[in-house]
């Protein structure tokens, strides 16, 4: 009966059961979320927010639907956006993405 472990054996294999034990892998997880996923994700949404709140009238920007214009008008939470010659569309201030260099929209 060489197949079965002794009992002694297979009491002395399992957890301990001590809290620190179990606490400082958690910890180790919780630490490699935060500086792989949640730190990088504020410092983006930080980053937006400054973007966000600088936009000014004359900016070239591009939409996160892709829709590229000039900012012809700004207001707390609306910008509207000079798509093309006469055609003026208003668009959410958080849909903006990016900020372009002056002068990319006849480059285009």
């Amino acid at each position: 009966m060489d197949f079965f472990i002794s009992s002694a054996y297979a009491q002395q294999a399992a957890p301990g059961g001590s809290i620190g034990g179990m606490l400082l892998p958690m910890l180790v997880i919780f630490g490699a979320f935060y500086f792989l996923l949640i730190r990088p994700q504020q410092k983006r949404q930080k980053e937006h927010n400054a973007l966000v709140s600088n936009l000014s009238t004359g900016d070239e920007v591009v939409t996160a639907g892709g829709i590229f214009g000039t900012i012809t008008g700004v207001s707390e939470h609306f910008v509207m956006l000079k798509i093309a010659e006469n055609v003026e569309i208003k668009i959410q201030k958080s849909t903006v993405t990016q900020v372009v260099p002056k002068g990319s929209i006849e480059a285009a």
